[in-house]
């Protein structure tokens, strides 16, 4: 196998589950990308078309592997942290400028600042403000940890009525979302496979650098020793 371009990423100590993504990482069609992480519990492909991805444990390296040109968001998580990242195989970086003009219409302070360390900072003042900027951040044109949002209270009790909204059609009102302090927690028994899709749901519906605290109960793994 031949060794593709490894990153260093001091992964859970800057990861935001929502919109924007976490980080962007481009692969070129038909190679690897090896990134070193120090831990990694789970992952999750939204396209496994485009992208194939496998975790070395005795390395702590995660393999992104391309398959086909395109573009697909992935899920990761450890110690209860969640993190999504973008992957583009061969394709651009996604622009809209539509979407910007309606986001500076939308949220009248939002400044752009690309030459500095913050490129993005917004009040949120407004539902109209969120989804605007909700519509910006599925473009490529920033990551999570270069935004600064402030938000009104009751924009955040909107945008938290909002995923309990997406929790309900999933697991029928098992599990509970509220925010502390600039974290979003998810407590309440669920499967594995509802696991996955509450963490879709949630990234899907919110906006700004919320650390995910996630408390969602999942069944023991059976005992293989178990008769």
């Amino acid at each position: 196998m031949r060794r593709g371009l490894m990153l260093i990423l001091t992964f859970w100590a800057v990861t935001a589950f929502a919109w924007p993504v976490d980080w962007v990482h481009d692969v070129e069609a038909g190679k690897e990308k090896f990134v070193k992480l120090p831990r990694l519990d789970w992952f999750e492909v939204e396209d496994p078309k485009v992208l194939a991805v496998e975790w070395q444990p005795e390395s702590g390296e995660l393999l992104l592997i391309a398959l086909k040109p395109g573009r697909t968001t992935v899920l990761l998580g450890a110690d209860g942290k969640v993190a999504a990242w973008r992957v583009r195989i061969g394709t651009p970086p996604v622009t809209d400028d539509a979407a910007y003009k309606a986001a500076l219409k939308a949220c009248p302070d939002l400044k752009v600042t690309p030459l500095e360390d913050v490129k993005l900072t917004a009040t949120v003042k407004d539902e109209p403000c969120r989804k605007s900027l909700l519509a910006l951040f599925q473009t490529d044109a920033f990551e999570a940890r270069f935004i600064e949002l402030t938000f009104d209270e009751k924009v955040l009790q909107s945008q938290l009525r909002s995923v309990d909204d997406g929790l309900k059609a999933i697991t029928k009102g098992r599990v509970k979302a509220k925010y502390v302090g600039a974290g979003l927690v998810l407590e309440g028994p669920v499967s594995v496979a509802e696991h996955r899709k509450v963490l879709w749901e949630v990234l899907k519906r919110t906006l700004g650098r919320f650390a995910l605290d996630d408390r969602m109960e999942l069944p023991e793994p059976a005992d293989a020793g178990t008769p």
